[in-house]
């Protein structure tokens, strides 16, 4: 019975095993006899024999290229070979690092011994000659490397002309390779610095083609800058002329040309203005980007840029520059000059980006030649004297004495007491304060041409340069200010805000009066008291500080009043020839001083003051444009006149009385 059902029980479930389907036919397809193996059993599966030809249906041409020479390598070197040959090449770069390893121990004791500085002269010349003996032939290799180089160094400083010759010549070839290196470029400023005249203008010429190249890396671009500055004015356009078109940087005979300008580069040689103002931007503006502003020459490219440009292309670059960058242009001539015209044609926006990218560095601005000139254009254009007087105003006052003692620093003092004065500011500095941009000029051009044409007809204002507007003679100091592209505030009331209201004026007078005998005595500083206690151009400290005038005066007099002693280290003020003559322009030029002086010091004393410097304070009573002052003291000198005591320059003639 069991017997039975058994089969019975078995056979419905072969049959449901038998009818059963897979749910994705297509998934689990089965496998016939004649079928082809698919692709992903065929890689997969190890044991398959290789198929060549369908490796090799279309080689790429590299790839029969490769396998071309390594086929050659395969017949001619056995895999024994191979393995030896490689061998042999890792020994052998192991055996030059170790020599190179060696030598620069060697060179570092050397080193340690030569730059000692109570060393022998002869002793460092055998130790840097043994130096170089070891170093030849690796000069180029040893450059480059971060500890031999130092030791290349101080070898090239203290050698022999010869041998420094010699070092040249085997860098020579390399010089290109090692200006864009960051431990070779001390070497290559230091071989330049003792070069001839031979092989500085060889090394120039080597750079032709590279310069713009040269000047978009922050290393190589000081290696064109040392050079630039090392050139004469024919190599420094060299340099120069590659950067305004194409055609000068592929062909070397066409940088050996006169002129320095563009525009005259430009007539010259019949190139087209736009075409070379595209070549220019390509060349200006990676170096924008990557904020490499710091070289001269790259001043000079923009000035001439911008000489040229039209009002768009001169206004992004405006825009660009005008930020905390422009710190680190204003210490060159053309520098400066970009950043006053940066200030000039730039928006409220752009000036408030530039006053306070100054933030923390106005000491170091102040002091400097060309960056004063930014300063004062700064003080003279822009109406927000709030900003001013909390970022600049601020800075000036913790500085107050160093900057009226300091020859560049006195500048923006000068400035503000008496604005565009030619006694302290040169005609370069008074035209560059008048500096602008053609395209940019409010004016758009008409006014401008205008007022050229009456002023120097021979100036041509087609060529769009940069010109300095020149102001008439006939013209105050407050008039000349350069306010075509400045602010609309009156200069008289800016400089009120700027002087008296931020307590600079203040300021001023306390150091005056402090250090009152020091200032007489000093170069620069004794202007810088004369027009404080003049009370400034057109009065500005009047009537606000006229009780710290009066103190001011009463102690230029106390000093005066002092008698003489010749135990005394320093000079009496009015024998020392820069205090006398300070004190003689007071009298001259302020009539409350030159009463406090003579009621406090020299009345009843003029007979002891006749001779010597100080007679010029006595005569300059007698030689004063103002009524009482000559009747004041006219009683007492005159006798001395008539005796012949105390003598007055034939040359000047006294008022005469009204």
């Amino acid at each position: 019975m069991a017997a039975k059902n058994r089969p019975e029980t078995n056979k419905p479930v072969k049959r449901k095993f038998a009818k059963t389907e897979p749910s994705n036919p297509a998934s689990k397809k089965p496998k016939l006899a004649g079928s082809k193996p698919s692709k992903v059993s065929q890689s997969k599966d190890s044991k398959k024999p290789f198929n060549p030809d369908k490796r090799k249906q279309k080689p790429f041409k590299s790839e029969l290229q490769k396998t071309d020479g390594n086929q050659e390598k395969n017949q001619s070197l056995t895999k024994r070979e191979l393995r030896l040959r490689a061998k042999e090449l890792a020994e052998a770069r192991k055996k030059k690092r170790k020599r190179h390893y060696d030598l620069e121990l060697e060179l570092a004791s050397l080193w340690e011994k030569m730059r000692q500085r109570n060393i022998a002269k002869e002793t460092r010349s055998k130790l840097i000659s043994e130096a170089l003996q070891k170093m030849k032939g690796k000069i180029p290799e040893i450059a480059g490397s971060h500890v031999s180089s130092r030791v290349l160094q101080t070898c090239v400083k203290y050698c022999s002309q010869a041998e420094r010759d010699a070092v040249f010549e085997e860098l020579q070839p390399h010089f290109l390779s090692l200006a864009d290196n960051t431990y070779a470029v001390h070497l290559v400023k230091k071989m330049l610095d003792n070069a001839s005249k031979k092989q500085l203008a060889g090394f120039i010429s080597a750079l032709h083609g590279h310069v713009a190249s040269l000047l978009r890396h922050m290393v190589g671009s000081v290696v064109v800058e040392h050079a630039y500055q090392l050139g004469n004015a024919t190599q420094k356009q060299e340099l120069l002329v590659e950067l305004y078109s194409t055609e000068l940087q592929l062909f070397k005979n066409l940088v050996s040309i006169k002129e320095s300008r563009l525009v005259d580069v430009i007539s010259k040689l019949g190139l087209q203005k736009a075409s070379v103002l595209r070549h220019m931007a390509s060349v200006i503006q990676p170096i924008l980007e990557k904020g490499i502003i710091d070289h001269s020459i790259i001043h000079r490219v923009l000035m001439e840029y911008l000489s040229m440009a039209d009002k768009s292309s001169a206004a992004d670059i405006i825009q660009q520059l005008s930020s905390p960058l422009l710190v680190r242009m204003i210490h060159t001539r053309d520098g400066s000059k970009i950043g006053m015209l940066c200030v000039k044609h730039g928006s409220a926006k752009e000036r408030k980006k530039i006053i306070k990218g100054m933030k923390g560095h106005i000491g170091k601005v102040a002091h400097d030649q060309c960056g004063s000139m930014v300063l004062l254009c700064i003080v003279s254009i822009v109406d927000d004297t709030k900003l001013i007087a909390k970022i600049i105003i601020r800075e000036l006052q913790s500085i107050i004495k160093e900057l009226v003692m300091d020859k560049n620093g006195r500048r923006v003092l000068l400035q503000l007491l008496h604005p565009n004065c030619s006694r302290y500011l040169s005609p370069d500095d008074l035209s560059s304060l008048n500096l602008s941009i053609p395209s940019l000029c409010a004016k758009e051009g008409s006014e401008v041409n205008s007022e050229a044409k009456n002023n120097e007809s021979s100036k041509e204002m087609a060529d769009q340069e940069v010109v300095a507007v020149q102001a008439d003679e006939s013209t105050s100091p407050a008039e000349n200010l350069p306010l075509a592209e400045g602010g609309k505030k009156d200069p008289r009331v800016r400089r009120q805000e700027l002087l008296v209201s931020s307590g600079l004026a203040e300021s001023m007078i306390d150091v005056c009066i402090e250090n009152a005998g020091e200032l007489l005595r000093s170069n620069f500083g004794k202007e810088v008291l004369y027009e404080v206690a003049k009370g400034g151009s057109d009065d500005i400290l009047r009537p606000t500080l006229d009780d710290k005038l009066n103190t001011l005066h009463e102690t230029i007099a106390s000093l005066a009043s002092e008698s003489k002693s010749e135990a005394s280290e320093e000079e009496h003020v009015l024998e020392n020839f820069h205090s006398s003559r300070t004190i003689r322009k007071l009298v001259m030029d302020c009539p409350k001083f030159a009463s406090t002086l003579w009621k406090n010091a020299l009345k009843g004393k003029s007979e002891l003051w006749a001779q010597g410097h100080s007679c010029k304070v006595v005569t300059a009573f007698l030689e004063s444009s103002d009524f009482k002052v000559r009747e004041l003291a006219k009683t007492e000198l005159q006798p001395l006149i008539d005796s012949g005591s105390l003598k007055i320059p034939e040359a000047k003639q006294l008022p005469k009385e009204v």
